[in-house]
């Protein structure tokens, strides 16, 4: 069987195509922790630790967006010495306080929803699948992707420059198959819509050591690393690249502190359990992981924003493989996967051309010393914002699986999962492959509809996808099987038509 690693892996928009990306704009819609409000710039691949998916109501139309550093806080609002790293207390949506009436912690209480739906056309498909996908591998079925709900509050002073929010969150849909954490509900469903908790953590701000302190998030939060969010209004397209699929980390467990050392830099160290694990016997291997990185915010006069943030550790399972009667084995690797390490390392740059258009260049490297997998990329992004209700996006990638054992398809309903716990799982992959991938799209906020809604707002993203294969492998549009799971006598290219829609409180 071929091995392949429980990390969801990278996807690289290459330079070379990032001519081609440019000659059609992109741009898309982003949750940044700031309710009502849009990005015209692609965002990172998760919603920061301390925030929610928000609604957007109207996409930015002369909003200069900034990617803020993965752990940031909201944006500072002028306040007294105690209150300068905190934003100050506002009333959530959850409560009405009467005008006049003294605020407590609890009137900044949000609760927000959003509903997607979309669907992945493949009109040549044989396998009923589209390769090289998690959340969109299932070609010309309507699904319901996610319902994701949230309750939180943002990080607000409780005297003496200390700060405390928090984040719960939970989806339910087709999505959620792909996005376990294992021991928290893990496994509890195994049919297309499953349930998955994504976020459950405790956010501090602490005035220590620097002048803007330390930002402190505990418990289960989105990975750090790459471009394109979970939430459907976290990512520019309905489909992933490859690295937001195959190669950063989508759910860790542990804390992660954000060092704020000058007003544009901050040091990011953590802590974690692993990628979609947690401890005890949900673990993978019990050894700890974690983030090192540093962002730089708001240069060249607020126009470039850039991080560098790598993951270690091992990340193996170190029970022993497992073979299940009609012949798929378990990804265990035995005691050798406590000391086996994984490096996985990103680097985004976002430079702001002007109020409407954003590029944004995205680089993610993985290497496994259990597996001795190998995978790197380039993912380039153009957003243009053409009006506050219409956004173009085009985006281009370059990524290499270098053994063809990174880009998987997880072939049934509780494979992902199954993968992760040491279970046999049906899954078949490709030969060593260079992957090439163009997307061109847009996001429409029908202006007609919403302003008759009497909650919410509806973004509709139609795009079209084109994927092939540079060096000559035809992996695409054809299954494999428990004896043959390398597929080699498909297509070298796969052309998809793909449209979703999410309705956001």
């Amino acid at each position: 069987m071929v091995t392949h690693t429980t990390l969801r892996r990278v996807s690289l928009v290459s330079l070379l195509l990032m001519g081609c990306a440019m000659l059609s704009p992109l741009s898309h819609a982003d949750s940044t922790g700031h309710p009502a409000r849009v990005r015209a710039s692609v965002p990172k691949k998760r919603v920061q630790p301390g925030s929610v998916q928000k609604p957007v109501s109207q996409p930015l139309a002369a909003q200069k967006p900034a990617v803020p550093p993965p752990a940031a806080l909201p944006e500072i609002a002028p306040a007294a010495a105690v209150q300068e790293d905190m934003p100050k207390l506002h009333v959530g949506n959850l409560f009405h306080p009467k005008p006049g009436h003294k605020l407590s912690y609890w009137d900044g209480l949000e609760g927000h929803l959003s509903i997607e739906a979309g669907i992945a056309g493949n009109p040549w498909t044989r396998s009923g699948r589209n390769f090289g996908q998690f959340y969109t591998d299932r070609a010309n079925t309507v699904s319901l992707n996610q319902i994701m709900g949230s309750l939180s509050h943002p990080v607000t002073s409780v005297g003496g420059g200390y700060g405390i929010g928090f984040v719960l969150e939970a989806m339910y849909g087709s999505d959620a198959r792909f996005d376990p954490t294992i021991g928290m509900g893990s496994g509890s469903l195994n049919s297309l819509y499953q349930w998955a908790p994504t976020q459950a953590h405790l956010d501090v701000h602490l005035p220590w050591l620097f002048r803007h302190g330390i930002d402190v998030q505990m418990g289960q939060m989105y990975g750090l690393m790459g471009v394109e969010g979970t939430p459907s209004q976290a990512r520019p397209f309905y489909t992933f690249n490859y690295a937001s699929d195959y190669i950063v980390p989508f759910e860790t467990v542990g804390i992660v502190a954000t060092m704020h050392l000058a007003k544009h830099a901050d040091w990011i160290v953590g802590i974690d359990a692993g990628n979609s694990t947690t401890f005890g016997r949900s673990g993978n291997n019990n050894k700890p992981k974690g983030y090192f990185g540093f962002t730089f915010n708001h240069l060249l006069d607020g126009r470039l924003d850039v991080h560098a943030i790598g993951h270690f550790g091992p990340q193996g399972n170190n029970s022993r493989a497992v073979t299940s009667p009609d012949g798929w084995t378990s990804a265990g690797a035995g005691p050798q996967a406590n000391r086996k390490m994984q490096y996985n390392g990103n680097l985004m740059a976002v430079y702001h051309v002007n109020k409407a258009v954003t590029v944004t260049v995205d680089g993610v490297y993985l290497h496994d010393d259990l597996s001795h997998d190998d995978a790197y990329g380039v993912s380039t992004y153009l957003a243009w914002a053409i009006h506050p209700w219409l956004t173009l996006n085009a985006r281009g990638e370059i990524f290499r699986d270098n053994t063809g054992a990174i880009i998987a398809q997880y072939a049934s309903f509780t494979s992902y999962t199954r993968s992760l716990s040491n279970q046999p799982y049906p899954y078949y992959v490709a030969p060593p492959t260079t992957y090439g991938a163009l997307t061109v799209g847009v996001s429409y906020q029908p202006q007609f509809i919403n302003k008759r809604l009497g909650l919410g707002s509806l973004t509709i993203r139609p795009e079209i996808r084109l994927d092939k294969s540079l060096n000559g492998t035809h992996p695409f549009n054809q299954a494999g099987t428990v004896s043959h799971p390398v597929v080699n006598n498909g297509t070298s290219n796969m052309l998809w038509f793909s449209c979703d829609a999410t309705w956001a409180f």
